[in-house]
């Protein structure tokens, strides 16, 4: 089986790749990096030859509401057209859990609407929706300082270590084709105020507020959690940190 692997130089694409090698798939990397373009179409036809699985973990250079709606949607139609022409046959991509109930969002807009594609674009496909990474939660606490503290809405996380993830995608892969969305989650569900205060915030305190947002979105208490059955990652956040 050979797997193609778009953005394979990021921080789940290496994961996933070392994963499937270490298992004695062929697996290669598609990047800028390797002459491979999804945006431009470059490279696409020479790096899904004989694919028979591709896995989209590629990922917006910018969040700006039509930057990135304009690369989720480009890049998709290029993959998409890709695939069909190398007659692969499985096409997972990695998305958002909550994407479908965050429209304030123009990321989770863009995302949605790379679901849709893939779904309507004529290959056995699987979508793999994930919560919030643990890597990115610094992030998120310097995405919603506010003066000198740490201001989020008082919903519901459950994030996930981004090797919990890889290891989703791998088996993901190995795995018939769903035609539809798998969530993965991590194993803890916790209010976003009581997660950030075991997080490194520069000393800065986190406070829960109804009013905050969340990167521009209004939260529901269960809009960043999975509402129905999910697969969970074993990794707990004291694991990760530890």
């Amino acid at each position: 089986m050979k797997i193609v692997v778009l953005g394979g130089t990021g921080l789940i694409g290496r994961q996933l790749l070392a994963r499937l090698r270490d298992a004695g798939h062929t697996a290669e990397s598609a990047s800028p990096s390797s002459g491979v373009n999804a945006l431009t179409g470059e490279g696409l036809a020479a790096a899904l030859e004989g694919a028979d699985t591709l896995v989209d973990v590629t990922n917006s250079p910018s969040f700006e509401d039509r930057a990135v709606r304009h690369f989720f949607e480009t890049s998709t139609h290029n993959l998409l057209a890709a695939a069909r022409e190398a007659g692969t046959r499985h096409y997972v991509a990695l998305s958002v859990v909550g994407a479908d109930r965050l429209p304030d969002s123009g990321y989770l807009r863009a995302k949605v609407l790379q679901e849709r594609l893939i779904a309507g674009g004529g290959i056995p496909y699987t979508i793999v929706r994930a919560t919030q990474f643990f890597e990115f939660l610094a992030a998120v606490a310097q995405g919603s300082t506010t003066g000198d503290a740490v201001r989020v809405p008082p919903a519901f996380m459950q994030p996930i270590a981004s090797a919990d993830v890889a290891a989703a995608l791998s088996d993901t892969v190995l795995q018939p084709p769903v035609n539809g969305v798998v969530d993965i989650a991590g194993p803890e569900r916790i209010r976003m105020d009581t997660l950030l205060q075991r997080v490194e915030t520069g000393g800065r305190p986190v406070i829960a507020d109804p009013a905050a947002t969340y990167f521009g979105a209004a939260l529901a208490e269960d809009s960043l959690v999975p509402l129905g059955p999910a697969r969970l990652g074993p990794t707990t956040l004291a694991q990760w940190q530890a």
